[in-house]
């Protein structure tokens, strides 16, 4: 299998576990699976941020409780 039609299957693939065809024509399909993709993306860079900071934030409130009481005694 040569390397153009290998990545247009994948692309295929990809654009079908998006969702349903969409379009007239295949370029206005690929243009819409483009567009999916761009959307997942962003959902996905949100999605690991939110999680990142509540992972830094995890035990702040007992660090913060604690250094204060260090700091009264």
């Amino acid at each position: 299998m040569g390397k153009k039609k290998k990545s247009k299957t994948i692309w295929r693939l990809w654009a079908k576990a998006l969702g349903a065809k969409e379009g007239k024509n295949d370029r206005e399909a690929d243009i819409i699976a483009g567009i999916r993709t761009f959307i997942f993306i962003s959902y996905l860079v949100t999605n690991v941020a939110i999680v990142s900071n509540a992972v830094r934030h995890w035990n702040d409130s007992v660090n913060n409780t604690q250094t204060i009481e260090k700091q009264n005694e």
